[in-house]
């Protein structure tokens, strides 16, 4: 079964063309650095716990710090997007965020830690928001969906953060060190990528010039679109949260619920959150072909049900490595369901899609952040396992709202933006 064609935009993997094609290079080293920077951290949730002597539920308090940095840090960052674009904002982002991982790692308190991953929060908010924005400037420029190929080096990156720290964990590395080396490495991986990122297909013209409207010239004068709230884009804005709470909570409580509901060593319980991301990677690999062949609500539906189903086994199971391949069952199910809303949110009648996909990201980004300390809430109510039972629920609920991708309003462009008449996307 096909998709629902969208003019101008192919389904399919693979490299754009033109302008697209060379800007989109150095935005995969950002999506790379974004997924490598906050999963060296994750491997090593377990030993900054025990470090601190935290429990379950300061544990999820100090996690809510990234969701406090985040949620400010998100809105703000989509109103500068729109006003300066999204390279201006994703360069001083990028580098932020590299450099904030070194903070954790220096916390000698409950507070301290929350303050720091509240940093971290806030400048991975704003990077979020802003290689997104851009990510669906460069699809609509190359004239292919590349949205979920983009996400894969997210994965990608995710992948080499987790193997990283998994590592570092079982060969006795103090989480001090090892998010000081990240922290260097990614600095200078930032900063290289910051500098040859391409401006958008279209040029911001700041505060004092108009943007202009699709189809016109650039020097015609035409007012800043309004964001509309329209429903189809808060349940979109739905859909994405419970898509990126279900990866938040493998990212923040899979190693801690193998090491601690099922006694795996540190570098066992590490390899949860690896082999998720190496599903994750995969399966974004190869979103933007699937989707094209089956269609985003068949790819977001079935891939929710397993999600659901490698959920359930991992959290009845009694042996570490069998909940390490199904956390790679849940991955693989939702990897390509965020860029899917990501890229409806941005062809839908709301006034700005640079707004459209704040939104969504916005949302879903909150989810991801905050989901984790609501699993501490529960868990120190309960247990670590008790707590994940909120996984299968999520993937339902996934499932059931899927069919909001069926519908796609905004038109996308027939054809790349040429310099005449530029694209007005982000």
């Amino acid at each position: 079964m096909k998709a629902p064609s969208t003019p101008g935009i192919r389904h399919e993997g693979g490299r754009g063309t033109g302008r697209g094609n060379s800007g989109g290079v150095a935005l995969y080293v950002v999506f790379f650095i974004n997924g490598l920077v906050l999963a060296s951290w994750a491997p090593r949730i377990p030993q900054v716990k025990e470090q601190l002597q935290l429990s379950d539920g300061q544990l999820g308090l100090a996690l809510l710090g990234v969701a406090l940095g985040s949620v400010p840090a998100m809105p703000a960052a989509g109103s500068l997007v729109n006003r300066f674009g999204s390279r201006a904002v994703a360069r001083t982002a990028v580098l932020l965020y590299a450099a904030a991982i070194a903070l954790p790692g220096l916390a000698r308190s409950l507070t301290e830690l929350m303050v720091s991953l509240a940093v971290v929060g806030a400048a991975v908010g704003a990077l979020d928001v802003a290689m997104n924005a851009h990510a669906v400037d460069v699809e609509r420029s190359s004239g292919r969906a590349r949205l979920s190929s983009f996400h894969a080096l997210f994965s990608a990156g995710a992948l080499a953060g987790a193997l990283i720290g998994t590592l570092a964990a079982a060969g006795g590395v103090t989480p001090r060190a090892q998010f000081t080396a990240s922290a260097v490495v990614a600095v200078l991986a930032a900063g290289s990528a910051a500098a040859t990122l391409r401006p958008s297909a279209y040029q911001h013209p700041g505060p004092a010039r108009s943007r202009s409207a699709p189809g016109t010239s650039a020097t015609a004068p035409a007012s800043v679109p309004v964001s509309r709230f329209t429903p189809r884009l808060l349940l979109l804005s739905a859909l994405g949260l419970c898509v990126l709470l279900i990866e938040g909570v493998v990212t923040d409580w899979g190693s801690v619920y193998l090491a601690d509901s099922l006694h795996a060593g540190p570098g066992p319980a590490g390899a949860g959150y690896a082999a998720f991301a190496v599903a994750m990677t995969a399966g974004r690999l190869s979103g933007d072909w699937t989707a094209g062949r089956f269609g985003p609500v068949r790819v977001v539906r079935v891939g929710a049900l397993l999600t659901a189903a490698g959920a359930m086994v991992a959290i009845v199971t009694g042996h570490p490595v069998v909940a390490v391949v199904f956390f790679a069952l849940v991955g693989l199910g939702i990897a390509a369901s965020f860029p899917l809303v990501v890229s409806g949110a941005s062809r839908l009648h709301t006034g700005s899609p640079g707004t459209a996909v704040a939104t969504v990201s916005t949302t879903g980004y909150f989810a991801f952040l905050a989901g984790p300390p609501f699993i501490g809430f529960l868990a120190s109510h309960s247990s670590v396992r008790v707590a994940l039972l909120a996984l299968p629920v999520l993937a339902v609920a996934t499932a059931l709202l899927a069919s909001l991708l069926a519908v796609e309003e905004r038109p996308s462009l027939s054809t790349p933006p040429t310099t005449s008449e530029p694209s007005a996307t982000i």
